[in-house]
């Protein structure tokens, strides 16, 4: 597989639906000057300009963050510092190459940078988040690289990271065993990944296959923490650390006027106690994984 290739071919995406002129628009965005500080909300301060609230509105729907740039906050669906402030305690980054697999629009590889990695890189093959995180990026002007891939091309990748962050993904995927060897190939030798998916309750080696969860239709497995280990163990990991699991609520993922269209408060019932579907709640697990 020839990621040149690759990339270059979805770099035509930005000429779809619209989305040439808003990168074009991105990226001639000129910050004069500038300071910034990476907390729960990163913050940005700069000269006032009209044209950043206008890019920022045409850059919706923000799906994680948030971000504050002077006075404009932008309130993402996700209050993404929950999931981070998880697993924070548990990360060594410190002169480590990162790779975040699904990265959206940067918001975790921003807070990377308080740890003082060696490097950061994104994947996503999303053309709007890569544009979110130009413009964010536009201010803070780190050396993340950005790129539009997914989880499958790790094995083609030409770099090895330390640590690679999984996050949200596994459950997309088709052969969740086979997604778990990829990304173990993108890894250096002691190497580690941290994986954040969603979970069902119960002790058995069982795995939820629904047609939709929360109205999600491209979710495949939602396994039991058994079968989730399992899934390591047959992917040839040998070390698992158990970070600690946690319900998404309707604190942490909600509509707000930075989105559009519904957020998780449609997709559970009236009383909040099940999806919409009936399912249990969204429940996610955090691991720490080694080969």
């Amino acid at each position: 597989m020839n990621i040149q290739e690759i990339l270059k071919e979805r770099q035509k995406w930005f000429e779809w639906k619209n989305i040439k002129p808003l990168y074009e628009e991105v990226m001639k965005f000129q910050v004069p000057s500038y300071k910034f500080k990476t907390g729960d909300i990163i913050e940005i301060k700069t000269e006032e300009n009209p044209e950043i609230l206008e890019l920022a509105k045409m850059l919706k729907p923000w799906r994680k963050g948030p971000f504050k740039i002077n006075d404009i906050f932008i309130d993402s669906e996700w209050k993404s510092y929950i999931k981070w402030n998880t697993i924070k305690k548990f990360l060594n980054l410190e002169n480590k190459d990162i790779l975040d697999v699904g990265c959206n629009n940067g918001y975790h590889m921003f807070r990377m940078l308080e740890m003082n990695p060696k490097s950061i890189t994104g994947f996503d093959p999303s053309a709007l988040f890569n544009l979110q995180f130009e413009f964010i990026n536009s201010f803070i002007k780190s050396n993340i690289e950005y790129k539009l891939l997914g989880v499958e091309h790790i094995p083609y990748y030409e770099k090895k990271f330390d640590t690679i962050f999984c996050m949200g993904v596994l459950y997309h995927r088709k052969d969740p065993i086979e997604m778990l060897k990829e990304v173990k190939k993108g890894l250096k030798k002691n190497g580690e990944i941290i994986l954040d998916t969603l979970i069902i309750e119960g002790n058995e080696e069982i795995a939820l296959s629904p047609i939709r969860y929360a109205k999600m239709k491209n979710i495949y497995f939602i396994p039991t923490l058994k079968t989730l280990y399992n899934w390591i163990e047959k992917a040839k990991f040998s070390h698992i650390e158990f970070i600690g699991k946690r319900y998404t609520t309707t604190n942490e993922q909600r509509k707000t006027k930075w989105i559009e269209g519904e957020s998780l408060e449609h997709f559970l019932n009236k009383n909040q106690t099940k999806t919409i579907e009936g399912y249990e709640l969204p429940l996610r697990v955090y691991l720490k994984i080694k080969p």
